[in-house]
This record gives C-alpha cells, sequence and structure tokens, in this order.
C-alpha cells in the first residue's frame, strides 16, 4: 500500500467551540412526520394515522422519537465533521441519544445547536488510519425545551486507502425468488402485528422479564428507490427547507474534488439547486449511484447510518408503547445497509432497576445483521416503562 497520511491536526482548533445553529424556516407539517415514519419503515399508527393518535394519551399526531434527526441539516454529523482532512470522505460511525421528555408535534418548530467534542485516530481493516470523530446536537423546541441529545460518531478517511484496501467484491445485488419476498412480507407483517396488538395499552415494568425477547423486526430488501425515499425524509434535502450554514465548505473539509460539491449551499441553491442536492453531485451521492460508492470503497449502494439509528431507536420504542419511551441509547454502526439485503433485527432484555430519579428502566441489547448474519450494528438502550 502507498504512503497515505491522515492528517487531523486541523480539527483541534473547533474542538468544544459551538457552531452555527441547524434551523429548519417553517413549523412541521403533519406530512413531515408521516413521510418519515414511511420511509423509515415503521408502520406505528401514532404517527400517521390521527384517528387513531387522537385516542391516544397524546391526544394527537406526534411524532417518533428519532425524527429529531430530521429537523438537522446533515444527519446531525456537522458538529462530528469539522476540521480539514485532506483527500478524505466520511460514513455514520454511530450515535448515543439521550431524551429529555418534550415530544415533537406538527406545528412545533425545532432547531439544533452544536458543539464538536472530541475525535481518535485507530487502525482499521477498511482504510488503515482511520479518524472517529465526535459531536454533540442538542435538539430544542421554540420554547426552549431541550428534546434531545445526540452525540453523533463520524468515521473519516482516505478514499484511496479505503479504494485500495477493500475488495469490492459483492458488487451485484442478491437475487429473490417470488416466494422469498412473499415469506419476508409475511414475516414484517408478524412484526406490525405487535404493534397492533399492544395498541394504546400497556407493557408494564413489573410483567417484563430478563431474558425476555423483543419481537423479530425484518424490512428490506434494500434499493436505491428505498434509500432514496429515506434521503427525501429529511428536511434539508428539500430546496429551501432550512437556513444555510454560511461556514460550510465541503472542499475545504479535504474531501475529495469528485465527492465536495455544493451539498447545503445557501449561494450555489439560489443558482441552480440541482447541484446543492447531495443525492445527484456530491458527498451523498455514493448512497444511490453504484459508480459513486465504488470510488469511496463500498461495493454498491448503501443506506445512510443515520437511517439506521432511527431504525434501532422506533424498534425500541414501538415495543415501549406510547406509555413508554427510549431515555438513552447508544448504537455503533459496523457497516451499512446495502442494496438488495435486508435487515433483521433482534433483541433482548438484559436488565431491569429503579434508577436514581426513581423511574422504572429495563436495559435491552440490540443486534442488527442482514440475511447472512453480518452484523450492521449494535445498540444497547435504557428503556422507561410504567410501573403498576
Amino acid at each position: 500500500m502507498n504512503d497515505l497520511t491522515l492528517d487531523c491536526s486541523d480539527i483541534d482548533r473547533y474542538l468544544g467551540k459551538p457552531m452555527q445553529p441547524a434551523r429548519i424556516k417553517d413549523p412541521l407539517a403533519a406530512n413531515d412526520i408521516r413521510r418519515w415514519a414511511q420511509a423509515m419503515h415503521y408502520p406505528n399508527r401514532l404517527h400517521y394515522d390521527e384517528e387513531y393518535a387522537m385516542e391516544s394519551r397524546f391526544g394527537r399526531l406526534v411524532a417518533p422519537q428519532s425524527f429529531a434527526v430530521a429537523t438537522d441539516d446533515g444527519h446531525g454529523a456537522g458538529p462530528a465533521c469539522v476540521g480539514a482532512i485532506p483527500d478524505s470522505h466520511l460514513i455514520f460511525g454511530g450515535d448515543e441519544w439521550w431524551f429529555h421528555g418534550p415530544q415533537i408535534y406538527p406545528g412545533d418548530l425545532v432547531h439544533n445547536e452544536r458543539v464538536p467534542f472530541d475525535y481518535v485516530v485507530k487502525e482499521t481493516k477498511f482504510a488503515g488510519p482511520t479518524c472517529f470523530q465526535r459531536g454533540d446536537n442538542n435538539y430544542y423546541n421554540a420554547q426552549g425545551e431541550k428534546i434531545a441529545t445526540q452525540r453523533s460518531t463520524s468515521i473519516r478517511y482516505l478514499a484511496a486507502a479505503a479504494r485500495e484496501m477493500s475488495s469490492l467484491t459483492a458488487t451485484e445485488d442478491p437475487e429473490w425468488t417470488d416466494a422469498q419476498i412473499r415469506e419476508l412480507e409475511d414475516k414484517k407483517f408478524e412484526y406490525v402485528r405487535t404493534l397492533h396488538d399492544l395498541g394504546h395499552g400497556r407493557r408494564w415494568w413489573d410483567e417484563v422479564s430478563i431474558g425476555a425477547q423483543l419481537p423479530t423486526r425484518i424490512f428490506g430488501p434494500h434499493s436505491v428507490a428505498s434509500f432514496t425515499t429515506e434521503w427525501r425524509a429529511y428536511i434539508f434535502t428539500t430546496w429551501g427547507g432550512v437556513h444555510r450554514r454560511t461556514d460550510l465548505d465541503l472542499a475545504a473539509l479535504g474531501f475529495t474534488e469528485d465527492m465536495a460539491g455544493h451539498e447545503n449551499d445557501p449561494v450555489m441553491e439560489r443558482q441552480n439547486p440541482e447541484l446543492t442536492d447531495g443525492a445527484y453531485y456530491g458527498p451523498s451521492r455514493g448512497h444511490l449511484f453504484p459508480r459513486w460508492a465504488r470510488y469511496i470503497g463500498m461495493p454498491r449502494a448503501y443506506g445512510y447510518g443515520a437511517s439506521m439509528g432511527a431504525w434501532i431507536l422506533d424498534y425500541f420504542a414501538g415495543w415501549a408503547g406510547e406509555w413508554g419511551r427510549v431515555i438513552h441509547s447508544n448504537s455503533a454502526y459496523r457497516g451499512p445497509a446495502f442494496s438488495g439485503d435486508i435487515t433483521v433485527m433482534n433483541a433482548s432484555v438484559i436488565d431491569k432497576r429503579i434508577d436514581e430519579h426513581g423511574r422504572p428502566i429495563v436495559q435491552v441489547d440490540c443486534k442488527m445483521t442482514n440475511q447472512a448474519g453480518v452484523v450492521l450494528a449494535t445498540a444497547r438502550a435504557e428503556i422507561e416503562l410504567p410501573r403498576k
């Protein structure tokens, strides 16, 4: 391998310093929330069926806990992607979430205050020297109430090193027969039925046992179409949808010339918005175009790390039901969901306790795999449940 140096020294001058905040322009619409639930494959009626939601404890349509990240202008990665690393690219490495109580409803105006946190360089099989960089996102509503804190991890690496070290052998989508697809649809609906069965009822902390298994959640096969649907559910991908940062320069961050582009560029958005979308040009197009996926070391089109994080939060929250909530979750992304693959989620209860605030808590451990058993992500969460 050639002598490739990962220079991260420029990051130091940004750590601990607040960035420009991310601000959506308009109050959230009910269809913003519905679009998100649909794109994340989360058929919980609380988030799209207003009649059902009116009968709930909330009395109206409510956003999933995962929705906060949709109100940011870059999947929460902004504070985890500061400082120049020459000739680099970025993928998502994980998210840690703390939820503070307030829900998001249609009509809310949410903004994100961001602070770069830290970074470390490690040797990886994927790309040699690799920077694991973290940054904090603090989501607030218009009343100044903190909704959630997200500590996002980005993985920054030399694209040339990834191309050199990756085998890029699995470049074609796997084939699924019609019978296999029908079987998958049946299994997916088994999970949906567990949401229906709990309905507006309570999952009592007292009745949950250590070792209890959460229902298996399956979705996919993923495709360029499904990845595009996910992308479009993030509000910042809509022209004029957010107040764009004026301090963002992807080329200055060190992104390779072919992948830098004008994503989120407020000047170019007024001149030629086609160039600012991210899906067609710029750093995000590797997700949707196999050619550009291979350019950054991926064998074919692949999903978004932030969406993977949403799948995890939705999985936990759906099991908890409307009377429970995720209070903390820590996820590590091992590898992306590739086009043609399915995602399988399993989890179990590993602990239960009354915490220092008197809350009945269960701790849940989750593993996300594809159809071959390859681990895509792991997560551990603390979930508050009602007590009899």
